[in-house]
């Protein structure tokens, strides 16, 4: 009797064990659901014109999506204030030598009330100036502004730690 009582007690707590061990299991993983599916909707496609215009080198378009306060970090080379500047780096340095892609499934969007929207996720960049290269994916994380029925990116963090 003792000897079933004692394979019944184990057998629960192995049976408990496995319980916790698997919805601890459940806690350590992510999957991202957007809380509102028109938000995320309206910053992919966002996300997708403005990167439409930085892949065709359509300087007055990424002019019109940058605020004028635009805040762009980016971790080889610092911090860019001057929109004006910003836009003649892209020029020379990105127009015709590299193009921007998506990963896929990668984007996140958070509300910001009363202001806009983040965006955070991970791209690709084929350098054409090397063999259409692709390098490893990098992170990002885009502040936009909704004002006026317009969207428009106000900081961004660029991070390329994969390619250093």
């Amino acid at each position: 009797m003792k000897k079933n009582a004692s394979l019944t007690l184990l057998a629960l707590l192995i049976s408990l064990l496995t319980s916790i061990t698997a919805s601890a299991q459940s806690q350590d993983s992510y999957v991202y659901k957007p809380e509102s599916q028109e938000l995320y909707n309206t910053i992919v496609h966002m996300d997708s014109v403005y990167f439409n215009a930085y892949n065709d080198c359509d300087m007055d378009k990424q002019a019109a999506i940058y605020a004028d306060s635009i805040e762009f970090y980016h971790d080889g080379s610092g911090l860019q204030t001057s929109k004006k500047m910003l836009l003649a780096a892209i020029k020379e340095n990105i127009c015709g030598k590299v193009t921007r892609v998506l990963v896929k499934g990668s984007i996140e969007v958070y509300q910001i009330p009363n202001f806009g929207a983040v965006e955070i996720g991970l791209h690709r960049f084929i350098n054409h100036a090397e063999n259409n290269s692709m390098s490893r994916p990098d992170k990002f994380i885009v502040i936009w502004r909704h004002n006026n029925d317009q969207w428009q990116i106000t900081r961004v963090i660029s991070l390329h730690t994969g390619n250093k």
